[in-house]
């Protein structure tokens, strides 16, 4: 996949629900990985897309549908592990 993103999204959902949800994230195409984790979030997705565009329509369109999932924390990772020249955070 040329001009690849990548990014992990962070998921907190009701109690109960993880595994549910977490066979609905393994659907997803552009979905990597899935796990269960403990802390602060119930599930970490990994995610590559060709585009932040195409970030952007698979969580509000796919991932952010999914009930029971309360909210999404989402980072997304830089090219090389440095930011691009010129950007401003």
């Amino acid at each position: 996949m040329v001009g690849k993103e990548t990014a992990y999204i962070m998921i907190n959902c009701e109690v109960g629900y993880e595994e549910a949800i977490i066979e609905q994230l393994r659907s997803i195409e552009c979905v990597k990985e899935v796990q269960g984790v403990l802390g602060n979030f119930d599930i970490l997705v990994k995610i590559e897309v060709p585009s932040v565009e195409a970030l952007r329509e698979i969580l509000t369109w796919k991932i952010r549908k999914i009930q029971k999932i309360r909210c999404t924390t989402t980072v997304i990772c830089t090219k090389d592990g440095r930011s691009d020249e010129g950007a401003i955070c």
